[in-house]
């Protein structure tokens, strides 16, 4: 990392609301056209990621019925509120690389019977396989999630594969629906999206993409849908490149046929420094690494492009969905934590960072179907975080919270000008956008402003909208690096919005520096 000029801090000059009072205010404009609806925002895209990695599934999601927490079953009440909160539309489960060494089979029956567990990826833990198929499900039925399950491809079999689905999802009175049923489950779950193995070309599998495209097809071969009818019909995920790796995709697009996979992957994590040796601290960055840390965010637009590309090649009628089920800020774990269990804070740089990526998302509804940010609870980019009976949720997590009103409506194509953000000789625009009509006819406007030392002035055209009046949220904070705490949980949290004002089919707001606002028209 460079010398920093500053370090940022509540102090810092630069990212106080003083500053705003003294600071140019760019101007930009933002061009929206409702006569024109574009394709569907998948509600999939706000995806969750919940891996046996840490304190995600054990301590964060899962305490045991005999917790003294407060718990439903096991599950944190706490963190039931605040996901049930979040309208998660997916969870996908369980892994990461965990997945390509877990063995269904030690993950049902009575609790007490379970063989444990060596976590080799993350920590070198021992689990008691307490949560398992069962729990997984059963935490999804109490919240509405719909599961994304990831087969074990790595060092798994296929008849175990075939085994586990049709343990979870066959009506029959078979071997293995039998065996559901008498571990207490007389009716199968819906699982409507499995993964057929997690990042086969690394901890995987190791595998070139020759050897993993002829592996999909024999694992998916045995991917059944025992259940007639498409509502029922099980949506198979293969394993997409890491990164820029194009030819991983080109191989995926050419080898498999579209008609054989509903998606295929893409993995792509933002590093601040851009070395994964010395990934630069969650809070502690001066703004050359908060830009920085933005700039390399920016690649996710190139590798969705490059991506889709050669996708569009082989399947223009984009059946093939991309779905990038790990995405997120990846930084050096917190002091004193366990290096393998991927522990950081939470700042506004990342709800910023958040925004950008959902907003590119978006913009790409066509094509991309399905994304999983890394992860739910306690790890990496996480929603929330607990500490034994404490728990907060993060700055993330309320734009999560803040833009699902995106989820299922139809984005509106929209033409935005916007001054850059320039540090030294990088630059990036200032303003990201999105916008989207729900099927009550309410239009939803999410901005972000991504420079933290001036306020931007925009004025919006509105055509084919019929709103006369608007209202709006924002999330903002003293510094970029400002975060929750459990001693100070509510540092950074929406508040009302009304900044913009809505008159004659034009809109004109200013957004505050280093900031993110959801406005509604109605």
């Amino acid at each position: 990392m460079n010398t920093p000029i500053f370090r940022l801090g509540l102090t810092a000059l630069c990212f106080s609301f003083a500053q705003l009072t003294l600071a140019a205010e760019p101007a930009a404009t933002l061009a929206i056209d409702a006569t024109k609806p574009g394709a569907v925002i998948n509600k999939n895209i706000y995806g969750q990621f919940a891996e046996h990695l840490g304190h995600c599934i054990y301590e964060g999601i899962w305490v045991g019925p005999d917790s003294p927490i407060p718990n439903t079953k096991g599950y944190r009440n706490d963190v039931l509120a605040a996901l049930k909160t979040l309208a998660v539309p997916q969870l996908r489960w369980p892994g990461g690389c965990f997945a390509d060494e877990y063995h269904w089979r030690d993950g049902i029956g009575p609790r007490e019977k379970r063989p444990s567990m060596y976590n080799s990826h993350w920590g070198g833990v021992v689990e008691n396989n307490s949560f398992g198929t069962h729990e997984f499900l059963e935490l999804c039925e109490l919240l509405a999630i719909e599961p994304y399950v990831c087969l074990n491809v790595g060092s798994g079999s296929v008849q175990e594969a075939m085994e586990w689905v049709e343990y979870m999802t066959s009506p029959a009175s078979s071997p293995m629906a039998n065996l559901r049923r008498a571990n207490g489950r007389d009716q199968p779950w819906k699982v409507p999206y499995m993964a057929i193995g997690n990042e086969s070309w690394d901890c995987g599998g190791n595998m070139t993409p020759e050897f993993y495209a002829d592996n999909y097809r024999r694992y998916n071969t045995f991917v059944k849908n025992y259940v007639s009818g498409d509502a029922n019909r099980i949506s198979r995920i293969a394993c997409g490149a890491n990164a820029d790796n194009y030819n991983w995709t080109e191989v995926m697009m050419k080898n498999v046929p579209a008609r054989s996979m509903n998606g295929l992957a893409l993995h792509f994590y933002t590093i601040p420094t851009g070395n994964w040796s010395a990934k630069g601290s969650a809070t502690d960055f001066a703004e050359a690494q908060y830009h920085a840390t933005l700039v390399r965010t920016l690649k996710m637009e190139e590798l969705i492009a490059k991506h889709g590309a050669i996708m569009d090649k082989y399947d223009p009628a984009k059946k093939v969905g991309m779905v990038i089920d790990e995405w997120g800020i990846w930084t050096d774990v917190e002091k004193g934590t366990n290096p393998g269990f991927l522990y950081q804070q939470n700042t506004l740089r990342d709800a910023i960072l958040a925004a950008i990526n959902l907003h590119l998302f978006q913009a790409h509804a066509d094509r991309i179907t399905m994304a999983n940010i890394a992860q739910m609870v306690n790890v990496l980019q996480a929603m929330i975080l607990t500490d034994k009976e404490k728990m907060l949720v993060t700055p993330t997590y309320h734009v999560f919270e803040m833009f699902k009103v995106h989820q299922g409506a139809t984005s509106l194509p929209f033409t935005l000008t916007t001054p850059d953000y320039v540090l030294g000789e990088a630059k990036i625009p200032a303003v990201s956008a999105s916008a989207s009509r729900d099927a009550a006819g309410k239009i939803h406007v999410s901005l972000a402003n991504a420079n933290p030392n001036t306020a931007i002035t925009i004025t919006a055209a509105l055509v084919g909208v019929t709103a006369k009046s608007v209202s709006g949220r924002i999330l903002t904070a003293p510094a970029v690096n400002s975060h929750n705490t459990f001693a100070a949980p509510d540092v950074v949290k929406p508040v009302a919005f009304d900044g913009a004002k809505f008159a004659g089919g034009q809109l004109t707001l200013t957004l505050p520096a280093k900031c993110v606002v959801v406005l509604t028209l109605e």
